[in-house]
């Protein structure tokens, strides 16, 4: 793929919007880009950490698997993200496993490139560390939601954090969360069962917090559901 393709791949990441025109090049020269299949696996635990990963178009999500073999969701990255967020500066294995959601087209970029454009670009570094403590951040929302919430509101809090990630705000600040997600898939991101999230989705139509369109879509009003946290 030609360098130029690239560029305006990465000029889509608003990581990268400061850059210069010898920065781009740079980032260009050392990045490649790939097409995935929905339901291919990208990499798997504890292969070793060789790429950092640009996602231009598609859905991926990270994922664990516990020692019986249970999966636990860690994210569900979308377009514009970067992943996997503890490659930089660190030797070893992938920390989970990372499979195509849908149809995608990622930026590879290998770790040592990039750690030496990092380096080159210290703004850079400073955007890419904020990245890096919003996820440390949600991580430690999402353990204390564990450990502090009943299932009902680690459904709730799971809703208002898709709600920021992957919804659009619609009339009167009523949102939208496209349904790519399975219940199992929501119950694997808060360590549930996908029969305990399918009576808690049934409870919030019930009561009216929760709606479906035609498309399978969850509509709400963040501000209801956040009213059920007090």
């Amino acid at each position: 793929m030609d360098k130029c393709k690239i560029e305006e791949l990465l000029s889509g990441f608003s990581l990268f919007k400061d850059m210069d025109s010898g920065e781009w090049n740079r980032m260009a020269e050392i990045s490649l880009e790939r097409d995935w299949r929905k339901g291919s696996i990208i990499f798997h635990q504890d292969d070793p950490l060789t790429n950092v990963y640009f996602i231009a178009k598609g859905m991926v999500k990270i994922f664990k698997n516990d020692v019986n073999g249970k999966e636990q969701v860690v994210a569900i990255l979308k377009e514009g993200d970067m992943f996997p967020h503890v490659g930089f500066f660190r030797k070893g294995g992938y920390p989970a496993y990372a499979e195509a959601l849908k149809d995608s087209t990622l930026i590879v970029v290998p770790v040592s490139g990039f750690e030496k454009v990092l380096i080159e670009n210290p703004e850079l570094s400073i955007k890419v560390f904020r990245v890096l403590g919003e996820k440390i951040a949600d991580l430690q929302d999402r353990l204390e939601a564990q450990i502090l919430n009943n299932s009902y509101e680690q459904i709730i809090k799971l809703l208002l954090r898709l709600s920021k990630t992957h919804g659009d705000v619609l009339q009167d600040g009523l949102v939208r969360v496209k349904m790519v997600f399975t219940n199992k898939d929501l119950a694997n991101m808060i360590g549930s069962t996908r029969e305990t999230v399918s009576r808690t989705l049934t409870r919030l139509r019930r009561t009216g917090l929760l709606k479906t369109d035609a498309k399978g879509n969850l509509l709400f009003h963040p501000e209801e559901l956040l009213d059920e946290l007090i």
